[in-house]
């Protein structure tokens, strides 16, 4: 492409060198240094005027350093008179902090959108924002590109009997993203939550029961309203108060939620200020109520007492699940006997069942991936996770937009295969952070077959030779359609459309 230069960060070499080569040139000499004390010395070697130029860099250990040099070398590009400079970061730097998390935090992201602009970018083109209303950050055009169609070509291609899979979200945030891929390959989706707010003294059992009792109580008021239909006469009180006059009617709702009309108060009310001979009729109304109910709509699927098959919870302690017999973190270590329940703690159990206000008001949000590790960890405190959807003897694809700590993504892989009984898991990503022992963590479990990630976030050679499950996608290809279509001015619309077989 005559007139455009294409310039290499220290984070990227290989990337860039791969999209140099399919758009037949060489990258642009530049020399990147550092000074003794650590700062960042640029110096563009070739004539930079009057060029579209397209400066690539990407994240890496060292981010504030590469960010630096992205922006002295923007500056010094600015300065040698380029008609055009475009950023292209396969991964956004800072992406995470892109709203406030405390009354005295930093949308860091709009930061670093803004140290852009100054600097002279024209034009950002970037793969998968981690929110992709960050681009209304920027003051030029943004193109933030999905490594979606990459990845379910590779799934058409790589795995056997793909059209059976389901696609799963490790927590609530990642939905959106697993939707769209699960309707590009026409496949079913679920989800697995966390329950990080859950407190070492709520058992999982005082939760099961509490939901028993809200899924079983139109059946109660059934049952009552069976009995006082049986339980006819002026003695039981049924149609009338003792001083004769009529009894007000209420209207309660059946299972389907439809209205009904009832008369007279409940059967526990109503039942104290019965005599003894009233209440032993009604002990046998009811019996044959329950009995007529156990025939007629007990074996029917409206009434059900059993959970549904798609919906499956099971313990998590130290991010691992663990078997139901498994002793609570409540239980002393010390002496085995379960500790006192507190009182204040189990009047505030219904706030499980509702959502946690978040300190600058509403709902909250999903955590980060710093803070969600910290939580699993705890050795104090026992997690309810939950699978939704069915996932038996099935292909799973957990998929979310990048990869930084294990603990999630063990917890969702162990999860499906060892409650769900899932057949295969693929781990599959589009930024390959790898925080840390992330990557030999996740190579060391037993659930998880495949990590899927691309190579828009460098990868240290040493870790991705010894991960014998690691997948990596080239994203030049995609990258360099972009940085030609922007240079001649065509649309981006084709870079985001599944191609077929």
């Amino acid at each position: 492409m005559r007139g455009t230069l294409i310039f290499a960060g220290s984070s990227c070499p290989t990337l860039t060198g791969k999209i140099c080569e399919n758009l037949g040139m060489a990258p642009a000499d530049a020399e990147l240094t550092q000074f003794s004390n650590g700062e960042t010395s640029v110096r563009i070697l070739t004539s930079v005027r009057e060029k579209d130029v397209f400066v690539v860099q990407s994240g890496s250990p060292k981010i504030n350093d590469t960010i630096m040099e992205l922006l002295i070398m923007i500056s010094a590009c600015k300065g040698g008179s380029a008609n055009k400079i475009t950023a292209v970061l396969p991964y956004f730097p800072y992406s995470r902090q892109s709203k406030k998390k405390s009354h005295r935090g930093a949308i860091t992201a709009r930061m670093l959108a803004n140290l852009l602009g100054v600097a002279g970018v024209k034009h950002v083109i970037t793969v998968d924002l981690h929110a992709s209303q960050m681009q209304g950050f920027f003051k030029c055009p943004v193109d933030n590109l999905h490594a979606e169609p990459l990845i379910a070509r590779w799934i058409r291609h790589n795995v056997p009997n793909w059209k059976e899979a389901v696609v799963v979200s490790k927590n609530a945030g990642g939905t959106k993203r697993v939707t769209s891929l699960a309707d590009a390959l026409k496949l079913n989706f679920g989800m697995v939550t966390t329950d990080r707010k859950r407190g070492s003294n709520m058992t999982a059992s005082m939760i099961m029961n509490h939901l028993d009792g809200i899924e079983r109580q139109p059946l109660l008021d059934r049952i009552e309203d069976q009995v006082r239909n049986n339980s006819s006469g002026p003695e039981n009180g049924s149609q009338s108060t003792d001083s004769g006059r009529p009894r007000p009617t209420r209207t309660i709702a059946d299972a389907q939620g439809s209205p009904r009309r009832s008369n007279g108060p409940s059967m526990r009310t109503s039942n104290q200020t019965r005599s003894p001979m009233t209440r032993a009729q009604t002990s046998l109304s009811q019996s044959s109520a329950i009995d007529e109910l156990d025939e007629s709509e007990l074996d029917g699927p409206e009434y059900n007492d059993q959970r549904a098959h798609e919906v499956t919870h099971g313990r998590l302690v130290q991010g691992h699940i663990v078997p139901d017999d498994f002793p609570s973190p409540a239980i002393s270590a010390a002496d085995g006997s379960v500790t006192e329940e507190d009182p204040m703690a189990m009047s505030h159990a219904s706030s499980f069942f509702g959502p946690q206000p978040h300190a600058l008001g509403g709902s909250g949000d999903v955590a980060s991936s710093d803070e969600e590790e910290e939580v699993l960890k705890n050795p104090k405190v026992e997690h309810m996770i939950t699978l939704v959807g069915d996932v038996k003897g099935r292909t799973v694809f957990i998929v979310d937009d990048m990869i930084d700590k294990p603990g999630s993504w063990i917890a969702a892989a162990e999860t499906v295969v060892k409650r769900g009984f899932a057949k295969k898991v693929y781990c599959i990503a589009t930024h390959a952070v790898f925080g840390a022992d992330c990557l030999e963590q996740m190579q060391a479990c037993d659930c998880i077959d495949y990590i899927v990630v691309t190579n828009s976030y460098p990868i240290q050679e040493d870790k991705a030779r010894n991960a014998s499950k690691l997948v990596v996608l080239d994203l030049s290809f995609l990258l360099a359609e972009a940085i030609r279509r922007n240079h001649y001015g065509e649309s981006m619309s084709p870079l985001f459309l599944h191609m077929g077989d």
